[in-house]
């Protein structure tokens, strides 16, 4: 099995990987600050579920699918590229009213949301693909191990993503409308320009 030293290093890049703002974090932030911390909760709840089913795959040797997700990559990212690009411009012609009169609706998207740019991030598809297998130790159980490392990034970045949403919802409920509506440009801005950085950075 994984001995403590490698765990701890393992787990400090983990932190390093997450604490970064990326896509995710972009998205999670921009929802949470016009709808409150539950739309950027249910963000983090959608990436969660996007990483176990990475997890899961890694874990369990699915080579095919993993072959197919890397011939796929680049339509993969550019179709994530894409919806962030959507949602900020969605933000820029936003009214600056905050809450949906459709709630149930409006957590479904939210969630779907957070899968969807989590399996769009190049970030989290290179840390599986390229970073886990490095702290497998050959003699133990691989798939138990994988689970293990996949864990301890999912609780990383549940406990940290989440933080950025209630820092985030905290701080819009400070808000008037027109700062509301300030917000949701800059939030536009950098989703649209999340999505171009996705969609022009290398493989």
């Amino acid at each position: 099995m994984i001995d403590l030293a490698s765990w701890l290093t393992y787990l400090a890049a983990c932190i390093a990987v997450v604490i970064v703002p990326g896509p995710t974090v972009t998205v999670i932030i921009a929802n949470s600050m016009r709808h409150g911390a539950r739309a950027g909760l249910m963000n983090v709840a959608g990436t969660q579920a996007g990483i176990a089913v990475m997890v899961a795959i890694l874990a369990f040797g699915f080579s095919a699918i993993v072959a197919l997700l890397g011939e796929a990559f680049f339509w993969l990212k550019l179709l994530g590229a894409a919806y962030l690009i959507w949602l900020g411009i969605k933000l820029w012609r936003s009214d600056g009213t905050l809450g949906n009169s459709d709630a149930a609706k409006a957590t479904r998207n939210w969630f779907w949301q957070g899968f969807i740019v989590i399996w769009s991030n190049p970030k989290a598809l290179f840390f599986f693909g390229a970073l886990i297998p490095q702290f497998i130790d050959p003699t133990g159980s691989a798939v138990m191990q994988t689970l293990l490392l996949g864990g301890t990034f999912m609780v990383v970045a549940t406990f940290l993503d989440s933080m950025y949403a209630l820092a985030a919802g905290r701080t819009g409920l400070l808000l008037s409308r027109r700062n509301v509506r300030l917000v949701e440009i800059f939030g536009g801005t950098c989703l649209v320009g999340g999505g171009l950085w996705m969609a022009l950075s290398r493989r």
